[in-house]
């Protein structure tokens, strides 16, 4: 008699050696919102040799195609911004305040080292912070503030750091980089949402080494100006004119302190993608979504949006008219610091789960509810 199997069998994994290579220099490239271009030129790259076509719009977004000369069109989607700050104030003794770009946590920034993006290159300097000895006076402790959190490259003049290219509007990135933990979890700042960016690259890879053909056009679009309005999405869809649009992006990780699961939902890193249900999901198109899923013994987990998905989703969903709309999610802990985590069965399962939809969606599918 065979012995019962106690241990559920490994898919193998979709992520090469030769994927993750090019994951960690993606990660590690500054691409702010705005200025994203250094990182669509790396992602574009990578992406052709599994291609027919691409192009690339006036504000950055890059997208490759396969069968442009269908007339039915199938976007997959994500976006190619991270969060940063702008120079918004030099003192006379040489010490930078900054403003947002995008959805910048104060709270992270003291003792933090940067990258100021200048036209003479980058310039380093360090969120700058009181030591505790200085602190402890009886009064109510300071938290950091946009008002009093500061940048310090070693400067001692408002001069001499104009004399190194800084002056208001310049970029400013955090310097953290990629790392796997615990052979686990990517580890990043700016997974959100590169990781996307890099999962629907490798879903075209996957279609190129299996010699796929498909039906329709597959638009593969790395969108710029996501962390700002969703604003890269807005008008790349109006350019392509898609007739179904599948979004990936990350969501969060509820399972860590401090987060509320009422509130949140109860997602975690290492169960599967999330499929999202809001106004903007199309329900014939997530019921796609989910089939596929089970046909292929894709894990997921389910997520409800109240008003909007706060993702590029929202964008494509009611642009042209309205455009069937879904959205794939990764769960990600730590949202908008330089230690975002993912896990890797996560990320080769959303792979997985775009892949296997994108079989499943037939030329020319009507998606309406009634006709």
């Amino acid at each position: 008699m065979a012995k019962k199997k106690t241990e559920v069998e490994q898919k193998p994994a979709v992520v090469t050696e030769n994927s993750l290579a090019f994951f960690e220099k993606y990660i590690n490239n500054a691409s702010p919102t705005g200025f994203e271009w250094k990182g669509q030129q790396m992602w574009l790259e990578y992406l052709k040799p599994y291609i027919d076509d691409h192009f690339v719009d006036n504000y950055g977004t890059a997208v490759g195609v396969i069968n442009p000369t269908a007339e039915y069109k199938v976007v997959i989607e994500a976006h190619a911004d991270e969060i940063s700050w702008f120079v918004n104030y030099i003192t006379t003794d040489g010490l930078i305040y900054v403003i947002r770009n995008g959805g910048s946590d104060h709270q992270i920034a003291p003792s933090k080292r940067v990258n100021i993006h200048t036209d003479n290159g980058i310039v380093k300097a360090v969120f700058g912070w009181p030591a505790i000895h200085t602190r402890l006076g009886g009064e109510k402790e300071e938290a950091p503030t946009l008002k009093n959190i500061f940048l310090d490259c070693g400067c001692t003049s408002k001069e001499e750091v104009e004399k190194l290219g800084i002056h208001v509007g310049c970029v400013i990135t955090y310097e953290d980089e990629f790392m796997v933990l615990n052979n686990r979890y990517y580890v990043g700042r700016a997974l959100d949402n590169r990781a996307g960016g890099f999962m629907i690259a490798e879903v075209a890879r996957l279609l190129k080494e299996n010699k796929v053909t498909l039906p329709f056009g597959l638009y593969i679009v790395n969108a710029v100006q996501e962390e700002i309005g969703l604003r890269g999405a807005e008008m790349i869809a109006n350019r392509i004119k898609p007739h179904v649009a599948i979004v990936t992006d990350v969501t969060h990780d509820t399972g860590t302190p401090m987060i509320n699961k009422i509130t949140q939902g109860d997602l975690s890193c290492g169960k599967g993608p999330v499929i999202s249900y809001a106004p903007a999901v199309q329900n014939n198109l997530n019921k796609l979504l989910i089939e596929s899923a089970q046909k292929a013994n894709i894990p997921f987990q389910r997520q409800a949006s109240s008003r909007s998905t706060g993702t590029d989703t929202d964008a494509f969903a009611y642009s042209n008219d309205g455009v069937p709309s879904a959205l794939i999610s990764l769960p990600l802990r730590y949202m908008h610091t330089t230690v975002e985590m993912i896990h890797k069965e996560d990320v080769d399962n959303v792979i997985r789960l775009i892949y296997e939809s994108l079989l499943n969606i037939k030329s020319g599918q009507d998606f309406r509810y009634f006709k």
